[in-house]
């Protein structure tokens, strides 16, 4: 499945349709989504704050989120770079250029 089609099935199906998210099973064995994840960080994050002035949230989450999602895809398709620029619908060059931000090249 692409994931063009994935995305294109997600649309017609509710949000919390555990078939098409990123998920994990914690140890008490309930299923947690990468959203959810996401969501439980963000608060602490903001909590920790506690009040005080932040910026650039949003590049924070991206390089959190990006750095490990082009580490596991270049293994799995064994650093091959044409599969995996196609497997994340990313240019071969702006998949080099995101490798060397992130010292993955």
């Amino acid at each position: 499945m692409t994931a063009e089609t994935l995305a294109n099935s997600t649309l017609n199906t509710p949000a919390n349709d555990d078939i098409h998210q990123l998920q994990s099973v914690n140890s008490s064995g309930t299923t947690v989504t990468l959203r959810d994840n996401v969501e439980v960080a963000l608060k602490n994050y903001f909590t920790q704050l506690d009040g005080a002035p932040v910026t650039e949230v949003y590049q924070l989450v991206l390089s959190e989120v990006e750095a490990p999602l082009l580490e596991q895809v270049m293994k799995y398709t064994r650093n091959n770079q044409t599969k995996a620029s196609t497997m994340l619908g990313l240019n071969r060059g702006t998949l080099r250029k995101k490798l060397k931000q992130y010292g993955l090249l």
